[in-house]
C-alpha cells in the first residue's frame, strides 16, 4: 500500500488504515508491532521521556508504559488531521489508565491513581512508516493526576514555590 497519493500528501485511506493499526498497537500492548509502524531511524519524542531513536527505543517506551499503567488504553476522539502540502498528520487521543507500577525513570513509585489524559501525536512518514513522531500533552497536569506535583492553589504548591524562591535567592548571590 502506498502512503502517498503524491509526493507530498497522505492518501486519507491509508492514514485512516494506519492509524487503527497503531492504536491496535497500544490498545494490545504490542510492542514490537508499534515499533514496526516505525522506521527503523524513527526519532520519536515524548514530554516524558524526551527524544530517542529506533525502533527499540520505541518498544521501550511502550513497555515502560505497560509496567506503570499496565491497563491503560487508547480511544479516538475524533479522526486524525491530514496536513495539505507534506505527508504528515495530527492525531488526537485520549489515554484512560490506572497507575501501579513505577514509573521509570524517573523512579517514581505506583500511586495507585487513575489517570485520564488527552493529547495529540504528530506523525511524519517516509515510506510508509512514521519517521519522525512527536506527542503533545500536559505533562504537568498528568504528574497532578499522579499526585506527583501538588495540585495548583495547593498549601504544597505554595511550599514549593517557596523553595524554589529560596534556591533562586542563593543562587543570585553566586559564589562566596
Amino acid at each position: 500500500m502506498s502512503a502517498a497519493t503524491t509526493p507530498t500528501t497522505l492518501d486519507p485511506a491509508f492514514l485512516d488504515d494506519y492509524g487503527h493499526r497503531w492504536l491496535e498497537a497500544w490498545n494490545l500492548h504490542n510492542a514490537e508491532a508499534l515499533a514496526a509502524l516505525c522506521t527503523e531511524d524513527v526519532e520519536f519524542t515524548d514530554p516524558a521521556i524526551g527524544t530517542v531513536h529506533g525502533r527499540e527505543a520505541v518498544a521501550g517506551w511502550l513497555r515502560t508504559c505497560d509496567r506503570a499503567f499496565p491497563d491503560y488504553r487508547f480511544e479516538e476522539p475524533e479522526p486524525p488531521y491530514l496536513s495539505s502540502d507534506r505527508p504528515k498528520a495530527i492525531v488526537p487521543w485520549r489515554m484512560i489508565a490506572t497507575n501501579t507500577g513505577p514509573i521509570e525513570p524517573p523512579g517514581f513509585a505506583a500511586t495507585g491513581r487513575p489517570i485520564d489524559l488527552e493529547g495529540v501525536d504528530h506523525w511524519w512518514f517516509r515510506g510508509g512508516l512514521v519517521c519522525r513522531y512527536r506527542a503533545d500533552y500536559d505533562l504537568n497536569g498528568l504528574l497532578r493526576q499522579l499526585g506527583i506535583v501538588p495540585q495548583a492553589g495547593s498549601r504544597g504548591e505554595r511550599a514549593l514555590v517557596a523553595m524554589q524562591r529560596a534556591g533562586a535567592r542563593v543562587r543570585s548571590l553566586g559564589p562566596s
